[in-house]
């Protein structure tokens, strides 16, 4: 099984930046898809980023211009560098990677979550 770990989340003001990482127990050069998510407080999780193994990318068009995602499969390790951000960005934060084989879990694996807050 694959272990996500994120970190990077904290408070910031509007305008600024935060860098996310999350990094993989395992090698993830298997895995197609990784992507980050988000959920703020009485909504639905939503997609805010994906990346596949060939470096597509695919971003919430809210974010788009402002967030970039980035794998680096030699370090396991994927990135969501945030900049300019809103206080409607103000989420918990998962990062995921999809399923590869039949034993993995079919909504694949998910992190613990990190919290990301902008203040006005």
């Amino acid at each position: 099984q694959v272990q996500l770990v994120e970190s990077g989340g904290g408070l910031v003001q509007a305008g600024g930046s935060l860098r996310l990482s999350c990094a993989a127990s395992e090698n993830i050069f298997r895995i197609n898809t990784m992507a980050w998510y988000r959920q703020a407080p009485g909504k639905q999780r939503e997609l805010v980023a994906s990346i596949t193994s060939g470096g597509r990318t695919n971003y919430k068009d809210s974010v788009k211009g402002r967030f970039t995602i980035s794998r680096d499969n030699a370090d396991n390790i994927i990135h969501l560098q945030m900049n300019s951000l809103k206080p409607e960005d103000t989420a918990v934060y998962y990062c995921t990677a999809e399923p590869v084989y039949d034993s993995d879990p079919p909504n694949g694996y998910w992190g613990q979550g990190t919290q990301v807050t902008v203040s006005s």
